[in-house]
């Protein structure tokens, strides 16, 4: 069986983060296994509470699951502080961990900070370099740039900038941009591929960033080349928006075992 690791923080309301990741590994038929960075208390209606683990607990987790379950692929997401970065930094290049999706997780939904100034530029010098694929919404590609994105143009120079920091191939996501299509942009091998499908409406969309990017590294640990593995994510957070529960009085989770419902029995409630 195939194995995928998850470097990020818990999420209580379980839409996003860890949880999400999880649940987006088992969907697409592999083994997930993680490391915690942080804990939050939060819901669909927000943050509460941030608590860091320490840098030698992240690394020890790391290192626990990989020595005996391995990994054929691993991601990351929020990273909290510049010691996690660097410790996770360190921990990937001494094991070798393939196929690192890297989702830089440097600013909440509400528009708080969740990495400071150091842990953004250790992320930019020590991660970035390592990964097999960014994947960047605008408002984080705006903070890795230091560039307005506001066009598909302007996208492809934030791509072009990410991937001068040494990452092999850069998804800029077009989910922030206020149009009726999101165009998810990547630039890989030098060229640039246009992923663009109708916006879904509605306001569950928690934990889409996390899960496009455990999508696209369970594609690649599953052998799936990068080019099909954008859009074959790109879909998974599509359906799994539409067929979202209806959960909470703010951004809801969505389904990620929306498969389940039509492959499986007919009501997962009998």
């Amino acid at each position: 069986m195939r194995t995928a690791l998850t470097i990020a923080g818990s999420d209580s309301g379980a839409g996003a983060g860890i949880q999400a990741d999880l649940k987006t590994f088992a969907a697409h038929g592999l083994y997930g296994t993680c490391a915690i960075t942080a804990v939050t208390a939060q819901n669909t209606r927000g943050v509460s509470m941030v608590e860091a683990l320490s840098a030698d607990l992240v690394t020890a987790q790391i290192e626990a699951v990989f020595s005996d379950l391995g990994a054929h692929a691993a991601k990351t997401g929020m990273l909290a502080t510049v010691a996690i970065v660097e410790a996770v930094s360190a921990t990937v290049q001494a094991l070798d961990i393939p196929f690192l999706v890297v989702d830089p997780v440097i600013l909440a939904s509400s528009g708080d900070r969740l990495l400071d100034e150091d842990g953004l530029r250790a992320l930019k010098a020590e991660l970035i370099p390592l990964a097999f694929v960014v994947t960047p919404n605008i408002p984080e590609a705006e903070t890795l740039t230091g560039m307005r994105v506001r066009t598909v143009e302007d996208q492809k120079e934030a791509a072009r900038r990410i991937a001068g920091l040494g990452a092999r191939s850069v998804v800029v996501t077009g989910g922030h941009a206020s149009s009726d299509d999101i165009i998810d942009l990547l630039f890989t091998g030098g060229a640039f591929i246009e992923f663009r499908h109708r916006r879904v409406p509605g306001r569950h969309t928690h934990g889409t960033g996390c899960t496009f990017s455990a999508a696209i590294a369970s594609h690649l640990a599953l052998g799936v080349d990068v080019r099909d593995a954008v859009p074959r994510a790109q879909a998974f957070v599509r359906d799994a928006i539409t067929r979202a529960p209806a959960l909470g009085q703010g951004r809801g989770p969505m389904d990620h075992f929306f498969k389940w419902e039509i492959t499986g029995p007919a009501s997962r409630a009998e």
